[in-house]
């Protein structure tokens, strides 16, 4: 959301100092809009709250068998040293895994719930600073609807929710990552003293460590998106405080940079490149070039098929709309082209790039593992955000009343959250299934092993095509090590049947 400067002029505006508009003559106060904000924004808050309420039913699968007994036999340092030294070398990731995990199975529970409520508080800030930092007003509803609406979005029309947003192992390095990267914005924009600017820069400069050590996916994200803002400062920027965004950015530049040393360098990262031959000339061979274009082409007819986004556009044009400037009407949006088409170039930049840095480890699968879209499809749901914002403040310009663009943006956004809490509801039913299934089995591998068994069947309960334990596998190991078993063999039928 980018605004004119003070100088910026409505066609209609009176040459007359002091004169109202024609358009502020004409346009009465618009207090419905506020209390239909308030309202309305219950629907997507509604949707989340259940769906946090769903994550009750979360239990253990795939990568976290191997964590449980980490957290548990060795704490932070043991999960600490296990990213490290030996699987990828993402330190964040595992403080954040620690976090969780230390609580066992209810720690899984909590997540949606906690994770969610993150998501949506960071969007929500975000958007009151952009919004007091432009010089605009909105309807006090508006900023919570446009943040529980692109939650919604990001968290439930994905092609695989479970692994988005119930799936703690994959949320924190892929779901959480970028929001946590935006909400390092939320200083900058709230900056105006000396103290606060250099609060900014720290933030941004831990914020970019942070996330180095985090997610490579979205480490790549960030470092296109400060490298945009660094070569069209001059346009985008108003030059006041060009200098001291161009100084941000190189901060959060550094940050970013060394925590992915940190990361790339890291023991557990090269064992996981030999491991798996994904070293920099693999990642630079032309089949990987090639082969990540193709994939990210799928990706992209997935998104741009994916009609939910609709919804993106459509509350983005109820912001546009009704977003005014004080004395001045509704507030005039930049009309360039430029700032679309650097967007539009910076989120094909980052989805390729994301796409290659993955392409060596998981081939033409990373077309289908899409939690490792999450990083960059987060910017395609911003920059569909911006566009309708731009559509809404023309589409404003032209009619006297709102009311028509407010009554379109509440049906496709009403829509949206009705197709997604059908697909939540048939979500929630296999979750329940599946956790009543895991708790028996749970309980009976338990009793089993107090007995002094050393090998036991054990049925996968899969879900949503997650890894589950085979004989032979690493999960399989890691689900003998939880139950201080020596082995588990695979069974056809649940043990107790």
């Amino acid at each position: 959301m980018v605004f004119d400067g003070p100088g910026t002029t409505d066609p209609e505006q009176s040459n007359k100092a002091g004169e109202p508009t024609r358009r502020q003559r004409t346009r009465p106060e618009r207090p419905w809009a506020q209390h239909w904000a308030a309202v309305f924004s219950l629907v997507p808050l509604g949707l989340l709250a259940a769906a946090m309420w769903f994550g009750r039913w979360v239990r253990p699968s795939g990568d976290e068998w191997c964590f449980l007994p980490v957290v548990r036999d060795g704490g932070l340092t043991g999960m600490l040293e296990k990213f490290y030294v030996h699987d990828n070398g993402r330190v964040a990731n595992a403080l954040l895994v620690w976090a969780y995990a230390r609580f066992g199975v209810p720690g899984h529970q909590w997540f949606a719930l906690i994770s969610g409520l993150v998501v949506v508080g960071v969007l929500w800030a975000v958007t009151l600073a952009a919004a007091r930092r432009a010089g605009v007003t909105v309807p006090r509803g508006v900023p919570l609807l446009v943040a529980s609406m692109v939650t919604v979005l990001f968290l439930f029309a994905s092609p695989n929710t479970y692994k988005t947003f119930y799936w703690p192992a994959a949320s924190v390095s892929h779901t959480l990552a970028p929001v946590l990267a935006g909400a390092a914005v939320i200083p900058l924009l709230r900056a105006r003293s000396r103290t606060t600017k250099i609060t900014a820069l720290l933030v941004v400069f831990l914020t970019g460590v942070f996330i180095g050590t985090l997610s490579e996916q979205s480490s790549v994200c960030v470092l296109v998106l400060l490298s945009g803002v660094l070569l069209l400062g001059r346009w985008i920027v108003p030059g006041p405080r060009r200098s001291y965004v161009r100084l941000w950015c190189l901060v959060g530049t550094a940050g970013t940079v060394i925590g992915t040393l940190v990361l790339v360098t890291s023991p557990g990262s090269r064992n996981r490149r030999h491991g798996r031959d994904a070293g920099m000339a693999s990642l630079l061979a032309p089949e990987s070039l090639i082969g990540a274009a193709k994939g990210f082409v799928r990706i992209l007819e997935t998104l741009l098929t994916t009609w939910p986004y609709a919804g993106a556009v459509a509350v983005g044009i109820l912001l546009g709309a009704l977003a005014t400037r004080a004395g001045s009407g509704t507030a005039p949006l930049v009309k360039h082209l430029l700032l679309t088409n650097a967007a539009i170039l910076a989120f094909l930049l980052s989805g390729y790039l994301c796409t290659l840095a993955a392409y060596p480890v998981f081939g033409p699968a990373v077309a289908t593992s899409t939690r490792l879209w999450n990083d960059f499809r987060f910017l395609y749901i911003l920059l569909l955000l911006g566009i309708g914002v731009l559509l809404g403040h023309r589409l404003r310009r032209r009619t006297l009343h709102p009311v028509a663009l407010v009554v379109a943006g509440t049906a496709v956004c009403g829509l949206v959250c009705v197709v997604s809490a059908l697909s939540l509801h048939q979500l929630e039913h296999t979750m329940r299934m599946r956790a009543h299934q895991w708790d028996r089995q749970d309980q009976w591998l338990r009793t089993q092993a107090e007995r002094g068994a050393r090998e036991l069947p054990y049925r996968p309960t899969p879900i949503s095509k997650m890894t589950e334990p085979l004989d032979g596998g690493w999960p399989s190991r890691c689900v003998a090590r939880y139950y201080h078993l020596d082995r588990i063999t695979p069974a056809r039928v649940f043990p107790w049947q």
